[in-house]
């Protein structure tokens, strides 16, 4: 009999995933003549046993798709919400994975998929997984899928400020996506030639970056860009939450849910709202502020997005034939590289500070606040 393999995608969208699900389907189909089935919505359409057969007619045309067909959610196993209480529906998973008589599961997406995945291998499935994100910041792999095409999206944003802030002689902050890692704004920020970036794993200080602003106006330049990550922190910002955590060790999840709270009243300092106001107070200049929201992380993947997808979506089907499971198949150099689960789960891929980009950035007279 045919083997069966299914595929899911999970987490937030991100371009490159329909070219994932067509590499390694087609590789399947065509080279080992196994059988695919996609599960709907991530892990809640497995739970739920909605399937979409993956057959050449499936996968044909969506390798340039943005999104994915299969749809996608955020959705643990051991944390689902059903009927209006959350519950551990991780047996319900196992036993559709049994019913579908599945030789292996491919889980598709970032640094929680990874996670969830690595709780069913310990269940004692078959899974294999590929990592996705616009983020960068998946553990133990070169680089994900998505990332390459969101580079590219801010770095036209910044761009295209760049007509704006030297017509109106304005500030302009760019709040750019990448949660904990600074990899999608320091990449556009220099790629974008912006005159400031801040990112998470560089606590800044607002009166330095002030400074370094005020510096260009006065050398004729009355215009300056910032690239922020939504992550990044003033120095100040970190102190507290630092002197908050050695207070309370023992309640982080009423820490993060504080930390949220202020966010989303403004009135955190060292968001990008909050930091505009501050820089135009500080410098006197008039400051603006451009949040590119989920336009990052749409439309059309880029070649190299497509490129990579497709190229560990087939490394995956040849690790699925040789019977090779509990691992993620990470981009290394230009191969790839089995790397087990549990030596990427709970990590995150950081900007290192001595990361070769920084000292270019910094090179070339680029402020990171600190």
């Amino acid at each position: 009999m045919s083997k069966m393999i299914g595929i899911l995608t999970s987490g937030g969208d991100s371009p490159g995933l329909n070219a994932a699900i067509r590499g390694i389907g087609k590789a399947l189909l065509g080279r080992y003549g196994m059988k695919v089935i996609g599960f709907r919505d991530g892990f809640r359409g497995m739970m739920e046993n909605r399937t979409q057969l993956l057959d050449s007619e499936a996968l044909s045309g969506i390798l340039t798709l943005g999104g994915t067909i299969l749809g996608t959610s955020r959705d643990k196993p051991y944390a689902m919400p059903v009927a209006g209480k959350t519950r551990d529906m991780t047996d319900v998973i196992v036993g559709n994975y049994r019913k579908h008589h599945l030789d292996a599961l491919v889980c598709l997406g970032g640094g929680g998929t990874q996670k969830n995945a690595y709780h069913l291998m310990k269940q004692g499935l078959n899974v294999i997984t590929l990592p996705k994100t616009i983020d960068n910041d998946v553990a133990m792999t070169d680089v994900s899928f998505g990332y390459d095409t969101a580079l590219g999206i801010a770095t036209e944003a910044i761009d295209r400020l760049h007509s704006t802030a030297h017509s109106h002689h304005r500030i302009l902050v760019l709040e750019l996506m990448g949660n904990k890692a600074g990899w999608l704004a320091l990449g556009a920020g220099i790629a974008g030639g912006a005159d400031v970036i801040l990112i998470p794993e560089i606590p800044y200080d607002v009166k330095k970056v002030a400074a370094a602003i005020l510096r260009r106006s006065h050398s004729g330049q009355g215009f300056s860009i910032v690239a922020m990550a939504e992550g990044a922190m003033s120095r100040q910002v970190v102190a507290k939450l630092d002197e908050a955590s050695k207070k309370d060790k023992g309640n982080k999840k009423k820490e993060k849910k504080q930390q949220a709270q202020e966010v989303a009243a403004g009135n955190k300092p060292g968001n990008s709202q909050y930091l505009a106001q501050q820089l135009e107070e500080l410098t006197g200049l008039e400051s603006r502020l451009t949040i590119l929201g989920y336009l990052q992380r749409g439309g059309t993947p880029s070649a190299g997005d497509r490129l990579l997808a497709t190229r560990l979506g087939t490394a995956c089907a040849d690790l699925i034939h040789n019977g090779e499971f509990g691992v993620m198949v990470a981009a290394r150099g230009d191969g790839f590289e089995a790397v087990p689960l549990k030596d990427v789960v709970g990590r995150r891929r950081t900007v290192p500070l001595d990361h070769y980009w920084i000292e270019s950035a910094r090179s070339v007279h680029t402020c990171f606040g600190d």
